[in-house]
């Protein structure tokens, strides 16, 4: 008799099952993740003032990226999060680092968007209030 754990696999068997899938991940983060809602409210109030100034293909690009990449990272802190919750429902050191760790990613993108929104639309914005 072996120690081993059996091995469960839950494949996806269709490319079309595994869209429905992640687009059901994307549906729980903004259903349970109060920050979510944040970064989408963000990502609405840049488009539109976006759309106002008329922004360039390359500017939308940068915009783009960045709001992509926090809402990544958020997804990915929340996945780390329900991980660490499921593995120990005690309070553990490692764990707090994990989940404090990964909160840092979504910080860190977060800034990094910020820092690429001032840099787009001050000019913008300098050019609009300075009229």
């Amino acid at each position: 008799m072996t120690n081993e754990k059996p091995v469960l696999t839950f494949k996806n068997k269709t490319f079309r099952r595994s869209f429905r899938l992640a687009f059901n991940g994307i549906c729980l983060v903004f259903k349970y993740e109060k920050n979510m809602k944040v970064h989408c409210l963000s990502a609405i109030l840049i488009t539109v003032l976006g759309l106002s100034f008329k922004l360039t293909q390359t500017e939308w690009l940068f915009l783009v990226l960045a709001v992509a990449f926090v809402i990544f990272a958020e997804m990915v802190n929340t996945a780390c999060e329900r991980i660490v919750d499921l593995c120990t429902g005690e309070y553990n050191e490692l764990a707090k680092h994990a989940k404090d760790i990964a909160a840092g990613a979504v910080l860190i993108a977060t800034i990094g968007a910020v820092i690429i929104g001032a840099i787009i639309f001050m000019p913008y914005l300098l050019a609009f209030f300075i009229k």
